[in-house]
């Protein structure tokens, strides 16, 4: 579902986390894209606590993950087939543990696709108002400038020639 109001883009799948190579365990996941945040894609996990695990990490990295191994350190993402299907592998690391999970390709391209026309590549400043805060902070330096510029004691003497 596409929240065009409040410009977010998410979509609810269930994952897999893999314990071994015979056995995993489905996890119910959100992925959700926020236009005001453009370079990064938020995951909540749904693992049957009181508290969902959340991650983000950069949209780039999922997008490049679905076509070739990639990331390094705390995210790491690849494609690969798992049983004829078509999959994405995450094995996202923390100071809490590890986790290896598998999402369906398809769902997460299609959601990545709707990202990415909600916010094309290459158009992600444009959309964090960067341009607009550097033109009021300099609209603003200018003002203090000619402040601390002006001379807050006229002088006293008289220009040459007055009497």
């Amino acid at each position: 579902m596409q929240n065009t109001e409040n410009n977010v883009v998410e979509r609810e799948l269930e994952l897999k986390l893999v314990l071994s190579p015979e056995r995993s365990i489905p996890v119910p996941a959100l992925l959700a894209y926020r236009v005001g945040d453009p370079y990064a894609v938020h995951i909540t996990f749904h693992i049957g606590s009181d508290h969902p695990v959340n991650w983000t990490f950069a949209r780039e990295l999922l997008v490049e993950g679905v076509f070739r191994p990639c990331g390094h350190g705390d995210v790491r993402i690849w494609p690969t087939k798992v049983d004829g299907r078509n999959v994405i592998l995450m094995a996202l690391s923390s100071p809490d543990g590890d986790a290896l999970l598998e999402a369906p390709s398809a769902q997460v391209s299609a959601w990545l696709e709707r990202t990415l026309r909600a916010v094309p590549p290459g158009t992600e400043a444009g959309q964090l108002g960067i341009d607009e805060g550097l033109a009021e902070l300099f609209a603003t330096t200018v003002v203090a400038d000619e402040l601390w510029l002006s001379d807050p004691w006229p002088s006293d003497e008289s220009p040459e020639g007055e009497m």
